[in-house]
């Protein structure tokens, strides 16, 4: 499966060939030792290290069913009438199909796939970049995309790339298109990454949005053993990412649109900090209770 998509997650493999999680973890694990694969956060990818990336059949076979939940989610955020950049990528043209149905958009994009998406969407308008094709995703780069996004300015970029940590964000496995990447976000208030579980935990060669840049992480629900996908997702949060989490559901393995954000960023939370929490508020209302009473007995005096 590696070889014919170049990337599988381990929740396509254990569907596949009815097993758990577990057991598929443990397969992948002997067969990177013999140097067959390489080993991803949620699942695996042909060998290669952090300067291999997948061409566009590949990525498409890869989380499908994770990547439409969170394109759905991340479709809620888009207003009509707004202004907003699309970058190129699988899921963001997931995300390019929904937004044909939101009135009076302006979406500018570098992505040949998402302009196709919106090609005949009723009352948007599609806004491409200048630049050189690159065939392996369909995406225009090079100084020509670049150029063409100096000056602009609109709501909200939408992004998507090959790995996600707190430590370093968003980031890619190509210069070239980390650069367009780079443009898209300076030209937005506000920067959307979109990235399944996969992507988490995962860091690639070149960085394309530093953590301190990402207002929102729309991604899915990580299994329920898969304590690093937890851990980075707290790790955003607690360095300012809003997290919004689109949750599979329903029947035969289809994806649900539940939408669960997690709580703004703050201090790592414990079950004894909330009882912290809950008893100083009561010692705060029993002060307020005996200040209102000494009050009151000195206007009787």
């Amino acid at each position: 499966m590696v070889r014919a998509n170049g990337a599988v997650s381990l929740r396509e493999l254990a569907r596949v060939v009815q097993t758990s999680e577990v057991t598929v973890r443990r397969d992948v694990r002997a067969l990177e030792a013999e140097g067959l694969l390489d080993r991803r956060h949620g699942g695996a990818v042909l060998p290669g290290g952090f300067t291999r990336e997948s061409g566009f059949p590949q990525k498409s076979h890869l989380a499908t069913a994770e990547k439409t939940a969170i394109a759905d989610l991340a479709a809620s955020f888009v207003e009509e009438g707004e202004a907003i950049v699309v970058g190129a990528g699988t899921t963001t043209q997931e995300l390019a199909r929904r937004l044909a149905r939101v009135p009076g958009l302006t979406v500018v994009t570098n992505s040949l796939l998402v302009a196709q998406a919106l090609a005949h969407a009723n009352r948007v308008e599609v806004v491409m970049t200048g630049g050189t094709l690159r065939g392996s995703n369909y995406a225009l780069v090079g100084s020509g995309a670049e150029q063409s996004l100096q000056g602009l300015r609109v709501s909200r970029a939408f992004l998507s790339g090959s790995g996600l940590t707190a430590e370093r964000g968003l980031s890619t496995s190509n210069m070239l298109s980390a650069s367009v990447d780079r443009a898209l976000v300076q030209a937005a208030a506000e920067v959307v990454v979109l990235a399944d579980h996969t992507k988490l935990g995962t860091d690639t060669m070149f960085q394309t949005v530093p953590t301190d840049l990402i207002t929102r992480l729309v991604t899915d629900e990580p299994a329920g053993h898969d304590d690093r996908a937890g851990t980075e997702l707290q790790a955003l949060a607690d360095q300012g990412v809003q997290i919004a989490v689109a949750g599979a559901g329903g029947e035969g393995g289809s994806v649900g649109r539940q939408r669960r954000e997690v709580p703004l960023p703050g201090p790592r939370r414990q079950g004894s900090g909330l009882r912290t929490a809950v008893a100083l508020g009561a010692a705060a209302e029993q002060a307020q209770g005996a200040e209102r009473a000494r009050v009151a007995d000195l206007r009787r005096r």
